[in-house]
Order: structure tokens, then sequence, then C-alpha cells
């Protein structure tokens, strides 16, 4: 992994409704990336009102059950936990959370189709953990060269922010990522240990700038290496402080 460092980092306070760059983000042992997926959007046929623990994602408000959500970008203070929402077919938001929850849903009534179950509320876990697609709190880690990769198989350039990850690596070997399950990787000043590949979904079909369907990632995958996987799962095993820039060693 000689050269290898971080290139990226992403979050999204709530899931599936914007994603955020930032250039550095302190780490927890067995934790997610923080005010990742903090918050979602039930719709009314969750079946409960708020989530105790962790609660599958056909509950929530999802890119893969509507591709326009995928364009909403976020900005989130920590501060003051003040999240800021565009969308090309939307005015800008601004609120609190989670005061701010109703007015929330209300942006969102918009882009959410008609013929599926409404949404219904902004929520977030009694337990404090993270609303991610998996019951553990893992971190998503991808890679920059694969994306290149499949990217030239499908001939256009594909944005990081169709696949939702958390740290973007550059400098492995295409699809090396894969090779990292069980082992451990140390970036800035946090380990973490790679415990499974990520497969994906029809979220990522859609571009990240206008919210339509244009790209058949899961095609792409499936005829070109025989699978539908892009990325991988890690568990924070020291917490610490990681940067845009940090090299990347295992």
């Amino acid at each position: 992994m000689s050269g290898a460092r971080l290139a990226h980092i992403c979050r999204h306070p709530v899931k599936s409704v914007g994603y955020e760059q930032l250039d550095r983000v302190t780490l927890t042992a067995g934790q997610a990336v923080p005010n990742d997926r903090r918050w979602a959007v039930v719709h009314e046929a969750a079946g409960f009102d708020l989530p105790r623990g962790w609660e599958p994602k056909q509950r929530f408000l999802r890119g893969a059950a509507e591709g326009r959500l995928q364009a909403v970008q976020a900005r989130f203070d920590d501060q003051i936990d003040e999240i800021s929402l565009i969308h090309p077919d939307c005015p800008p938001f601004r609120a609190v959370l989670p005061d701010g929850g109703d007015a929330l849903v209300d942006w969102l009534r918009p882009l959410w189709p008609d013929s599926r179950p409404a949404p219904a509320r902004l929520v977030s876990r009694t337990d404090g953990g993270a609303l991610t697609d998996v019951p553990a709190p893992w971190v998503a880690i991808l890679s920059m060269t694969s994306l290149r990769t499949l990217s030239q198989r499908m001939g256009r350039d594909l944005s990081i922010h169709r696949f939702r990850g958390n740290l973007w690596l550059d400098g492995l070997a295409p699809w090396q990522e894969f090779d990292l399950i069980d082992r451990a990787l140390t970036i800035g000043q946090a380990r973490l240990r790679v415990v499974a590949r990520i497969t994906r979904c029809v979220a990522t079909c859609a571009n990240p700038e206008t919210g339509r369907t244009d790209a058949d990632t899961l095609a792409a995958l499936e005829q070109g290496w025989g699978h539908a996987d892009f990325g991988v799962y890690a568990m924070v095993t020291q917490g610490g402080t990681v940067s845009v820039g940090d090299t990347v060693s295992c």
C-alpha cells in the first residue's frame, strides 16, 4: 500500500438526505463517523415511533426508493446541530435539528413519490447510535482507483457521491480494498479493521447532481467483475483524527 492516502472524507447527517465533504474528522473506537446518519426520516408504514436501536433501511426515506434524494447536498454545523440543504429542484433549506424536523419533512415531500408511504417525521436512535445500512457501527471505505476503473468501463466519470462512502482512499490497486478484509489499516491517528464488502443497490444509478437515473452501475459491476460490490466496511479499533491527505498503511 505504499503511497496510499486519504483523498476524501464524507458524511450524511440525515440518512439519504444530503452528502457532505469534510477536511478532517475525529473517529472513536466502535463508532460510526460522527454525525453520519445521526437522523433519518421515517415513512408512514415504518411501524414505530422512535427507534430504540438500529432499524432496517426500508423503514426510512432512501435513495434506492427515490433517486431524486441523491441530489441533496448538505452542510452541518456540529456546534449547534444546524443543517443546510440544497437541491436543484427545491429552495434552500436550513434548520436546527431535531426542532426543525417537521419543516424538513415538508421540504422533502415534493421529492418523494406519491406512490410510496408518505414521509412522517425525523427520528434518531434513543441509544445514540447511527442509522447506517447495517446494524454494526461500521465505516464505509472506498477506493478512488476502483471508481476510476468502473468509470472507464462505463465511459463516463462517476461522482464519489453515488456511493455514500465515508473514507475514500487513493493509491490502491484496482479492487485491492477487497483484499484488505480481516486486515488492520492505519489512517492518520486512527486504526480500523476491514470486515466486509459492500453490496450496492440502485441508489448508485442516480446522478448526485441531478437526481436522475442515468448510469447502470449495478449492471456494469456484474458484467465487468461478476458482482455488485463496491467498497468495504471497517470497524474503528483505535480512535483519532484523520485528515484529507493522511497516509494509509496496513
